[in-house]
């Protein structure tokens, strides 16, 4: 049985992570997150160690490697910026490390990891769901089949809503987070660069504190891509706080369905050695960090501002 220990349990996706090291038959030997709402573990581990305070859980994991009981894996679902350093703890702890979305914030950083990962001769995985998800796969399959030379023609529009306190937690902190395209938009970026190839042009058209926009130029696609945490862009016939939509020419991509047990896939993946390792996030950590570093086209000045810029170019205006 492979042991597990578990930075971030009191975040949302935590649970996912739960669920997916019960099915694979694992155990969650010891748990960190500074604040104690984690309760969610006794409907999985209630028998696993929990610490608020860094500084103990990680004598506590040093204690049992020190006896040769250490764990076999340290899955991370702090916050972003937290990630880099708590994926160094697990290596430097003889243990695989499993990582939430982004790996890191700054591409440079994979540099870094890269050497310790040599160092210490363990590795790093990343959770790149969207990628086992039933339907990337069908239409990965059909495009790389298709030997025609088609660019397609893409819209992406993801819209969840957020209320005031994202703005007060960690995840309203650019600094911290990466912004909006990095904190809900980076997994869409790995899959269509993972489904269409390399970038060859980026624009950015629309950049805020909730909200972004612009487009890429693929290898096999052009994309025109929206993100939103602001539920007031949601056309009011659209009876709902979240609207996501994945087009790829007259096809729509299904989000309704196939997303329940994409972590526990993952982890199944990566047991069996075929997780998704350092070098597959370097294209979707390479574009979340040029959005937030680039100054939408037309704008001057502070475009972390720009709140309320139209939205000409929004995928809804087709």
């Amino acid at each position: 049985m492979k042991k597990f220990a578990l930075i971030g349990a009191a975040g949302y996706v935590a649970p996912r992570h739960m669920k997916a090291i019960k099915d694979i038959g694992g155990d969650l030997v010891a748990a960190y997150d500074p604040f104690d709402s984690v309760g969610i573990i006794d409907s999985y581990f209630p028998k696993a160690a929990f610490f608020t305070e860094f500084e103990r859980f990680d004598r506590h994991i040093d204690k049992l490697r020190r006896r040769g009981n250490g764990v076999d894996y340290v899955s991370v679902c702090s916050p972003n910026y937290l990630h880099d350093a708590h994926i160094r703890f697990g290596l430097k702890n003889d243990a695989e490390v499993i990582c939430e979305k982004p790996l890191v914030l700054n591409p440079w950083n994979i540099d870094a990891l890269r050497e310790i990962e040599e160092e210490t001769s363990h590795n790093i995985y990343n959770i790149l769901q969207l990628r086992l998800h039933p339907e990337a796969i069908k239409l990965k399959r059909k495009v790389d089949e298709d030997k025609s030379g088609t660019i397609h023609e893409v819209n992406l529009t993801y819209i969840t809503s957020r209320g005031n306190w994202y703005y007060t937690s960690w995840k309203g902190d650019e600094e911290k987070s990466g912004g909006i395209a990095t904190n809900i938009g980076v997994h869409f970026f790995d899959l269509l660069t993972w489904i269409f190839g390399d970038v060859k042009k980026k624009e950015l058209h629309v950049y805020s504190h909730d909200r972004a926009a612009g487009y890429l130029e693929l290898e096999r696609a052009n994309v025109k891509w929206f993100l939103s945490i602001n539920s007031d862009v949601i056309p009011k016939e659209i009876n709902s706080r979240t609207y996501r939509s994945l087009s790829i020419g007259d096809d729509e991509f299904d989000f309704s369905a196939g997303f329940t047990d994409l972590h526990t896939k993952s982890y199944e993946s990566i047991l069996q050695g075929n997780g998704y390792g350092i070098g597959e996030v370097v294209k979707g950590i390479e574009i979340v960090h040029d959005i937030r570093n680039t100054i939408p086209q037309g704008i001057t000045g502070n475009h972390h501002a720009m709140a309320e810029i139209p939205l000409s170019k929004h995928p809804f205006k087709k």
